[in-house]
């Protein structure tokens, strides 16, 4: 146990509720251990459990899916999510720990996990990290107002029962995310007043005769859903450059060229694509590069027992999640590639990477957009940090020594990323333990179980 989480949980045993000796959590196995149950996630685990691993599933959400396919079998509409689920239900060794966190490592191989039942320790053999992505969110006037929030945030909310029959919704930022989040709310009975898409026209044109080209299949996905969307205003070359309101949204102010105007709604959902989630590599001493985990050709990343798949190694979509999460979990399971498999798998990632490739190079969020947010700004929500007063300083390191910036809840995992685009800012990861908020029932479980046997680094 580092020196830090011994110090926790020695501070949480002061607590008068808190006695670790009734809440060291006990230590559970695996052989396989699945971070992530999203596409990637599932893949990887029905790989795995076809070959013989005994694998353990976790994820945050108490259902299967991650944020893509959330919501759990009973709202998939996705045919490869019910595939995936069916099988490796009925596959002896497995099973999902929905609903867990985790929050530490307690010792080499061991993890400490915040479940709705209290802390789990879990020792394991081999990792599979499916670690998924976050929204880039972009400061704005206003965009800390309830009612304004991420596109996938809302997108998320909808699908875990938040109602939105008649309210009034307004979509912006930029990317396909947008179009799905849009049928999303309209399909539950909200009414969608426009969609702002940040990117020209001339840029989204070419962006569609390159799917046309090479990936018409994601063509014919997006021209279906503008379909759904029919009568709903799709502008182009448009961003919301204020939400306005007292104690709740009201409405938006919407820019497209020179022109502007006012749109009364009750929701403002807004996104400028993902960030790759690393903290949990770099937890575990992945190698990072380029805001991603590096991995091989077989999806191994820098520590040779944790393989990476998904959005953690890179922006791609549920095809690349799908197709490296399968290379990942064969090759945890020891696999042996054929000439065959290795081309089919091959090919499958190299379409995956270069789709990842065109919508980083379509929809990156253009310098125009450092204009909206103005000096009183909030950047960092969590604590109160203005735009004004992070612009004086040189660096990340320097705004987080003189202000709160980076020191609330989110621990800078929102904060952070705006400041690379705001102020060109290479914002370190810092990470330590715990890596989310947690209780101090939970911390106390991380004190070492009598008589464990250490699982080998």
């Amino acid at each position: 146990m580092t020196a830090a989480l011994t110090n926790m949980v020695v501070n949480a045993a002061v607590h008068p509720a808190v006695n670790p000796a009734q809440h060291v959590a006990a230590r559970e196995t695996a052989e396989l251990l699945v971070l992530g149950a999203g596409p990637a996630g599932l893949a990887a685990a029905e790989a795995a459990s076809a070959h013989g691993l005994q694998v353990t599933l976790i994820d945050e959400n108490f259902e299967p899916g991650g944020q893509i396919w959330r919501g759990g079998p009973s709202q998939w509409r996705d045919r490869s999510a019910h595939v995936l689920w069916r099988a490796l239900r009925g596959r002896p060794g497995f099973r999902f720990i929905g609903g867990a966190r985790l929050v530490a490592c307690v010792a080499p191989n061991v993890v400490l996990l915040e479940t709705p039942e209290g802390a789990r320790q879990l020792a394991w053999q081999r990792m599979v990290l499916c670690s998924g992505a976050r929204e880039l969110l972009l400061p704005f006037p206003g965009w800390t107002l309830p009612g304004v929030s991420g596109a996938g945030g809302l997108q998320a909310m909808i699908k875990g029962g938040m109602p939105v029959a008649g309210q009034r919704v307004v979509v912006g930022g930029s990317g396909p995310l947008l179009l799905a989040v849009a049928d999303t709310a309209r399909r539950h009975g909200a009414q969608v007043l426009a969609i702002a898409e940040h990117q020209p026209t001339r840029a989204l044109a070419r962006f569609g005769a390159a799917l046309a080209l090479r990936h018409p299949a994601k063509l014919a996905q997006a021209l279906r859903l503008r379909a759904a969307l029919a009568g709903v205003p799709y502008l182009s070359g448009a961003v919301v450059t204020q939400a306005h309101g007292a104690e709740r949204l009201r409405a938006v102010t919407l820019r497209q060229g020179t022109r502007e105007r006012r749109i009364e709604c009750d929701l403002f959902a807004c996104g400028f694509g993902l960030v790759p989630n690393t903290e949990l590599a770099s937890l575990l001493g992945c190698a990072i590069a380029a805001g991603r985990v590096q991995v091989d050709a077989q999806q191994r990343s820098s520590r040779a027992d944790v393989w990476a798949a998904g959005e953690a190694g890179g922006i791609g979509g549920v095809g690349q999640a799908l197709a490296q999460g399968r290379m990942a979990g064969l090759a945890a399971a020891g696999h042996v590639f054929t000439a065959r498999e290795r081309r089919q798998l091959g090919k499958a990632l190299t379409e995956a990477r270069a789709f990842g490739t065109l919508l980083a190079g379509s929809f990156a969020p253009l310098p125009a957009l450092r204009e909206i947010c103005r000096p009183s700004t909030l950047v960092c929500r969590c604590e109160d940090v203005s735009a004004a007063q992070l612009a004086v300083h040189a660096d990340w390191r320097s705004a987080k020594l003189h202000t709160r910036a980076g020191m609330g809840p989110c621990q800078g995992r929102v904060c952070a990323s705006a400041c690379e685009f705001l102020f060109g800012w290479q914002a370190p990861l810092a990470v330590r333990q715990p890596i989310f908020p947690t209780s101090a029932a939970t911390l106390a479980g991380a004190a070492p179980v009598a008589g464990a046997d250490s699982a080998k680094g």
